[in-house]
């Protein structure tokens, strides 16, 4: 008896491990599967956009390139509020379907969502797709001179006034910082470094202090700063280095006849020194001509040498300085003699990787045309880095070593369609760089019809 108990114990033991191996077993597959999902899941959220810009008419290839092993395993569930997509002709505004078999068309301008399902229920991602009517557009490749003047003047770095031996920074004891923008002194609105010394100057002789409204991160406020008399200068200073005019040469991107607007460089202009965005107060564009070259080297990059020509071939104001580019208005059109009608505008999710071209001054004021390869166009949405471009024309190689200072806002041209424009190069390697979408530039001045902060915050 004591025997078969011993048996029956032992049974009952080794029936038990059994459970506990399988049970662990199943544990290791289901966590494996877990953590293969998760990965899955963050790479997906890293490549896939969160938009997509559609052009009216054309069909809704979302999905349709995912590898097969994927794509296979997932639908597509389509939502509209309106009749804003079709199949063979019949419209619909809710469908799920696999990617690849059927191909919805954008019936009209609108917002539709998209939600990718993995094996059909799963949700793995989810985009919304923006239906526009996208401009025609004259692209440009003109050597523009850029004024712009800043709201106020801006502090860009630290001088310190010498007195009694030592060095002292009335402006810095006060609160101001260099990136700072001066707006008013003693309620004088400031547009120069000259006028803002005269008012130092007064202040300073008559023992007074000057009171500063300036600009920081958006707020407004008001300083008290005493001046002091520099023993090297004689002059009465509050220790600050600042710049009014910003003047530089850059490239015209595009003209759209219809609204007169152009775009142009493809990024922000900042200050050199603080890094800080120019606000502006009023700019012009102009024409300029390039007098020389200084090309690329591995770590040095080049510059376009130019003059403002002073005539009115081009001549515009400037509205807005965005992070893909400035942009206004333009007093006449323009003339390219690579394309005689508008050309249509490529959405990113059409850019393709290969051939491409460039259009860009290297000397005078004639626009040539130079060939590129787009090697890759970018998921993520980082200002003015939507694409890798590589310069593949011998002579552009050969006279400016590949992108230079000055060529940003080259409009960069794929099939005939404007696909976006040069930003960037890459300091050790100048034969590449960056470019932005057009479908971006697009988007801060609201020709494709979609709000920007919209956008954005999906």
């Amino acid at each position: 008896m004591q025997q078969q108990a011993d048996t029956t114990g032992e049974v009952c033991i080794l029936n038990r491990s059994n459970i506990t191996s399988r049970f662990g077993v199943v544990f290791v597959i289901v966590l494996a599967i877990s953590v293969c999902f998760m990965s899955l899941y963050s790479i997906w959220q890293k490549v896939l956009p969160n938009q997509q810009m559609i052009g009216v008419g054309e069909e809704i290839t979302a999905g349709s390139a995912l590898p097969p092993a994927i794509g296979n395993n997932v639908k597509l569930h389509l939502h509209s509020a309106g009749k804003l997509f079709s199949v063979d002709g019949v419209d619909y505004k809710e469908l799920t379907f696999s990617p690849g078999e059927i191909k919805p068309v954008a019936s009209e301008p609108g917002q539709l969502k998209m939600q990718m399902r993995l094996f059909g229920f799963i949700p793995l991602h989810q985009m919304t797709l923006n239906v526009v009517t996208a401009p025609r557009v004259i692209p440009g490749g003109q050597s523009i001179g850029i004024l712009m003047h800043p709201e106020g003047i801006m502090v860009v770095g630290e001088a310190p006034v010498a007195k009694d031996g030592k060095k002292h920074y009335p402006a810095r004891e006060a609160g101001i910082q260099v990136g700072d923008l001066i707006l008013r002194a003693n309620g004088i609105k400031i547009s120069g470094e000259s006028q803002l010394q005269d008012v130092i100057d007064n202040c300073g002789d008559s023992g007074k202090h000057v009171l500063l409204l300036v600009k920081h991160g958006g707020k407004t406020r008001q300083y008290k700063v005493k001046p002091m008399q520099c023993d090297k200068t004689g002059r009465f200073r509050v220790g600050l280095f600042v710049k009014g005019t910003a003047a530089g040469v850059g490239t015209l991107t595009f003209y759209e006849p219809a609204s007169q607007t152009y775009g142009a460089l493809g990024h922000i202009i900042a200050d050199i020194n603080s890094g800080q965005t120019i606000n502006l107060d009023n700019g012009r564009i102009v024409d300029a001509e390039i007098k020389n070259l200084n090309p690329g080297r591995k770590g040095q990059p080049g510059e376009k040498m130019g003059v403002f020509k002073g005539t009115v071939d081009i001549l515009g104001n400037i509205e807005k300085n965005t992070a893909h580019g400035i942009f206004g208005k333009l007093e006449k059109g323009i003339n390219n003699p690579f394309f005689s009608q508008p050309v249509p505008v490529l959405m990113k999710n059409q850019i393709k990787e290969g051939p491409a071209e460039i259009f860009t001054v290297l000397n005078g004021s004639k626009t040539e045309r130079f060939s590129i390869n787009i090697e890759r166009v970018l998921p993520g949405e980082e200002y003015g880095k939507d694409m890798i471009i590589n310069v593949t024309d011998p002579k552009l190689l050969e006279r400016a070593g590949g992108i230079i200072q000055g060529m940003s806002g080259s409009p960069v041209v794929q099939d005939g369609k404007l696909a976006g424009a040069v930003t960037h190069v890459f300091i050790n390697d100048p034969a590449r760089g960056y470019g932005v979408a057009a479908e971006n530039m697009f988007i801060e001045v609201n020709l494709m019809n979609v709000k920007k902060k919209e956008r954005l915050a999906s």
